[in-house]
């Protein structure tokens, strides 16, 4: 199913929170893309940010929103809601970009993607970081030969989060949020990870609640290690806990022990911190006393709306061209797997053997 590319391209946002923003205002900025209508469970909120960006008509309900003259949505309702709103979107036949993560549990996921393939929509996961230039530095080299298979990899995501953060009702639940800091922050890095490394086949890991405890009942610090399908192996720790936050580093080595890494300092903002490709060689330092450290969270959405906006392109793209967009909710599915599969292994002390479904 493709769009007219002579005509406007009518979105709808689902969800008005904090993300939505940054939505909103990339759309509103794109030529032959016009957002028309937004809703949210409270209609106060949807009335208050349709106002804000200027949006036409504001819904309660997704039944209403999606029922109407839209040919696209963004979803950015809170994690518990993405498949509904997905499964709404194909039963309409609206094109769909979803926000991460893209579910709960795997079998939500895959319910999304049949759901969409069926009603021949397309259906994007926002994983905006892999539009930083860094990031497709590194798919580019490998894809070149520049870097060769990686044989070696991690992640180090170290974040700070506080009593304020988590006053969201939603948030530090295992019943909307779905899980912590994997889920929520490192499920970003961890698909950089997978991108670079190729499938992902067995997982182990411990996950717990150190610092938190009194305030949420998911993790705050995870440990894990992921056997990939080239027999590559990769470590992943990451937490919540930190003050000041540190950040976040994916890195990958090959066999000739070419390594390429990309940081996250300060939040929102990637660059090349390590390249040692012969004749490229690169090094940079995340940290120096004039930066600022933790900075509001609406901050890090400002720093990280290009890349938003790139994804955003993309998408239209897709639709128009009727080609798969760069994340499909197949490729967003892959970190959802190994998040998954770390918090099983955490529950039983066994490693868990990855099954990626259909």
């Amino acid at each position: 199913m493709t769009a007219d590319p002579s005509a406007s391209l009518r979105v709808g946002i689902l969800g008005c929170g904090q993300i939505a923003n940054s939505h909103a205002t990339v759309l509103r900025s794109l030529p032959g893309v016009d957002l028309v209508a937004v809703a949210d469970v409270s209609l106060d909120r949807a009335r208050s940010f349709a106002e804000v960006h200027d949006v036409p008509r504001a819904y309660a309900d997704a039944e209403d929103l999606l029922a109407g003259d839209l040919q696209a949505v963004v979803v950015c309702t809170p994690h518990a809601a993405h498949e509904a709103g997905v499964l709404v979107a194909a039963r309409y036949g609206i094109h769909v970009l979803c926000e991460k993560p893209m579910a709960l549990a795997l079998d939500e996921a895959y319910r999304m993607i049949e759901a969409t393939r069926l009603a021949g929509v397309r259906f994007g996961v926002v994983f905006q970081r892999r539009f930083w230039p860094a990031a497709a530095r590194i798919r580019r080299a490998i894809d070149d030969g520049r870097l060769g298979p990686p044989i070696i990899g991690g992640v180090i995501a170290r974040f700070n989060r506080d009593a304020a953060y988590y006053a969201e009702p939603w948030r530090g639940t295992w019943a909307a949020e779905g899980g912590g800091v994997l889920m929520t922050q490192a499920i970003h890095h961890i698909d950089l990870l997978q991108w670079f490394m190729g499938p992902a086949t067995r997982v182990a890991g411990r996950s717990a609640t150190l610092k938190h405890r009194e305030i949420i009942q998911v993790e705050d610090t995870v440990v894990a290690t992921v056997e990939f399908a080239s027999g590559a192996l990769a470590t992943i720790q990451a937490g919540t806990t930190f003050r000041p936050g540190l950040g976040a580093q994916v890195w990958v080595s090959d066999a000739d022990g070419r390594t390429a890494g990309v940081t996250e300092f300060p939040e929102g903002v990637g660059f090349t911190d390590l390249w040692t490709v012969p004749g490229e060689e690169e090094f940079a330092s995340a940290y120096h006393s004039s930066l600022t450290f933790d900075p509001p969270l609406a901050d890090v959405h400002r720093q990280l709306m290009p890349y938003h906006a790139l994804q955003i392109e993309d998408f239209v793209d897709a639709i128009r061209s009727g080609q798969d967009p760069a994340v499909t909710g197949v490729e967003a599915a892959k970190s959802l797997a190994i998040v998954r599969a770390v918090y099983a292994s955490s529950r039983t002390g066994q490693p868990v053997d990855l099954d990626l479904g259909p």
